[in-house]
């Protein structure tokens, strides 16, 4: 068996309810915090009650959009002048960037330049990050259990990691009730994300026994949970989410991902549109370029993974990518053009996608024609 290694927080909280334990486990990382939240203030407004009632200052953070360089900048420079021991972030997969970010950064000294991949230098931190507590509101990102987070920086048309294994949450708290009530649209984007993440690191280079444990039973629930979810509210199919966001962001950040990612990266740099929906619309066309291409044992986890959608989609496994397009158009995600794609990108997005660390655990080597085609399809 080949040598691997696991990185996960080393406390996680699952179930509905567990985010009523949040403010006493918060207040011992010490009597002085920062809580990052999205654009709505009022989803933290409990959280930061409950903190405050009990001693501990608290300063409250926005993130209102998807994390980018000036965006951490500005809010680095409030977090500098508090004496935070800590950071929370309760939210999306956004707001978990944000905080972890901001975690790993306010005890940085140099610019943040100085540790971002790609566009940057890539260095390890200089100083170990605050502690960092996590509690996603949506169940896709995984974010709540990753050792990177991820910044969107205009100026280049690219998003990047800031990325350290000690970025790690020591505290993760996926309480599936948070989740409860998501609009529609977003649960099927962050769903659709979730699916990818179970599904790429399971068919992963990288993969090991440890993510194949994770990863291969998840597969089986994500799709039929949220084929629930998109005909109505159900505690159940919550629940079954959070768990499959759950072991998805533990399989990635162990065993990587591929070339849905590894494209999604470049495509939320030039186009405003939301990583789940951009993962959603490229997962049945990479599936089945993977599936038709890949061989020994790539080829038979792939099998695996068409006929379990197969069971979902009603159709046989060899359909079950082109099935599973369909149904994701017909559940009303729009394709890559529709979310602001310019298709006179393609081909700078594909030569981007190339050099992403995603696409190295891509189960079959893809040229840049290959990339190109990829992105028609899902347009």
């Amino acid at each position: 068996m080949t040598p691997f290694s696991i990185a996960t927080p080393p406390r996680i909280l699952f179930g509905r309810g567990e985010a009523a334990r949040a403010p006493a486990l918060i207040r011992a990382f010490g009597p002085s915090g920062i809580v990052v939240h999205g654009a709505d203030a009022s989803r933290a407004a409990g959280l930061v009650d409950a903190l405050r009632a009990t001693g501990v200052t608290v300063t409250t953070l926005s993130c209102p959009t998807e994390p980018t360089l000036a965006l951490i900048e500005a809010a680095l420079v409030t977090a500098r002048t508090t004496d935070a021991q800590w950071v929370a972030a309760l939210g999306g997969g956004a707001a978990l960037d944000m905080g972890k970010a901001l975690a790993a950064l306010i005890p940085a000294p140099g610019p943040i330049l100085d540790h971002l991949e790609v566009v940057g230098a890539g260095l390890p931190l200089r100083a170990d990050p605050l502690p960092f507590i996590a509690m996603p509101t949506t169940a896709g990102t995984g974010a709540e259990v990753t050792k990177n987070a991820v910044i969107g920086l205009p100026d280049h048309g690219r998003k990047v990691s800031l990325r350290d294994d000690r970025m790690i949450a020591r505290l993760a708290i996926v309480d599936p009730a948070l989740t409860d009530g998501c609009p529609r649209a977003v649960t099927l984007a962050s769903g659709l994300d979730a699916l990818a993440q179970v599904i790429e690191p399971f068919v992963s280079l990288r993969a090991n026994p440890y993510t194949d444990a994770l990863t291969r039973p998840a597969i089986a629930l994500a799709l039929p949970a949220l084929q629930v979810l998109m005909t109505g509210e159900d505690a159940q199919a919550r629940d079954t989410m959070a768990w499959v966001s759950l072991c998805g962001g533990l399989a990635l950040a162990n065993s990587g991902l591929g070339a849905v990612h590894g494209l999604a990266g470049p495509i939320g740099g030039v186009s405003p549109a939301a990583h789940g929906a951009i993962c959603g619309a490229l997962l049945g066309p990479v599936l089945a370029m993977n599936r038709h291409r890949a061989t020994g044992p790539a080829a038979d986890k792939l099998a695996y993974v068409c006929a379990v959608l197969a069971t979902a989609l009603a159709c046989t496994p060899d359909a079950a990518p082109g099935a599973l397009s369909d149904w994701i158009r017909q559940a009303g995600l729009p394709g890559l053009t529709a979310q602001g794609l310019d298709p006179g990108l393609h081909r700078s997005v594909a030569t981007a996608a190339l050099e992403a660390s995603s696409m190295k655990g891509n189960p079959v080597a893809l040229s840049h024609p290959d990339l190109l085609h990829l992105l028609t399809e899902a347009s």
